[in-house]
């Protein structure tokens, strides 16, 4: 069983950075492409940035140009720094590890989530 650990959660000011950690363990992690997914108060979980074992990289528009995803095969960790929070960046972000086999063969796992509150 694959386990997601965030960590690096927090509150920060408009403007601030904040880098998210996830340590994964329990799978071979360059088999998995892995994620960060983030959820507001009300509303949807929703896509932040994804990253496969080839680093390929894919943003959600709304932090293009802000946010940077990245991993570390050989720890097993991957990473998400942010830049330039703004108060629409709060959220409980979430760790994603994705295996897609075939359709009766997915693996699809998830942390416990930390908070990121960009606040005055």
């Amino acid at each position: 069983q694959v386990q997601l650990v965030e960590s690096g959660g927090g509150l920060v000011q408009p403007g601030g950075s904040l880098k998210l950690s996830c340590a994964v363990s329990g799978g071979v992690f360059s088999l998995y492409r892995m994620g960060w997914y983030r959820q507001a108060p009300g509303k949807e979980r929703e896509l932040v940035a994804t990253i496969t074992s080839a680093i390929i990289t894919n943003y959600a528009d709304s932090v293009k140009d802000r946010f940077t995803i990245s991993r570390d095969n050989a720890k097993s960790m991957v990473y998400l720094q942010m830049n330039s929070l703004k108060p629409e960046d709060t959220a409980v972000y979430y760790c994603n590890a994705y295996r897609f086999m075939t359709l009766n063969r997915i693996y699809d796992y998830w942390g416990q989530g930390t908070q990121v509150t960009v606040s005055s």
